[in-house]
């Protein structure tokens, strides 16, 4: 089932249960994914965004999510930093499995070894590999020093 598909079904279900919060993440979520539709139109691309883009932005979403959630302990806000991890939650479900640190050491070694990079110019070809393969699976602003250290 294309993410779009998941996404709506999920907030029809939403809908029907009356589940507020639950409802209110996953308008979020499409309302972030129309507004990439509309800027691929702009840009005179295809009209919609598919399956790795919407990741790409559930990815962003939970980004933006966690950094606020950060910024509302420090200042003591913790209901306010409740709900943004609650929003966390519902987005993650619809990203896929996050690789555990050997999983993104293994990942790093292979592209390295499949593109046969040797030195730090090599690192945007290994960087658009690992992004052609895991993107929504690992953090690739963690990766990126990860591989900068491998090839430097």
């Amino acid at each position: 089932m294309e993410m779009r598909d998941r996404i709506a079904a999920a907030l029809k279900d939403a809908m029907k249960s009356r589940d507020a919060d639950r409802l209110s993440t996953l308008r979020l979520i499409n309302a972030a994914i129309k507004d990439r539709d509309i800027a691929l139109r702009g840009e005179g691309g295809d009209a919609t965004v598919g399956d790795a883009e919407v990741l790409t932005i559930l990815g962003r979403m939970v980004k933006q999510r966690q950094e606020s959630a950060r910024a509302y302990e420090e200042g003591g806000r913790l209901e306010l930093a409740e709900r943004e991890l609650a929003e966390v939650k519902v987005i993650e479900e619809y990203l896929p499995r996050q690789l555990s640190a050997d999983e993104v050491d293994a990942a790093i070694a292979e592209a390295i070894a499949e593109i046969g990079a040797a030195s730090i110019r090599d690192m945007g070809k290994v960087m658009g590999a690992l992004k052609a393969r895991y993107t929504g699976q690992m953090d690739f602003s963690a990766v990126g020093p990860m591989v900068k250290n491998r090839l430097g």
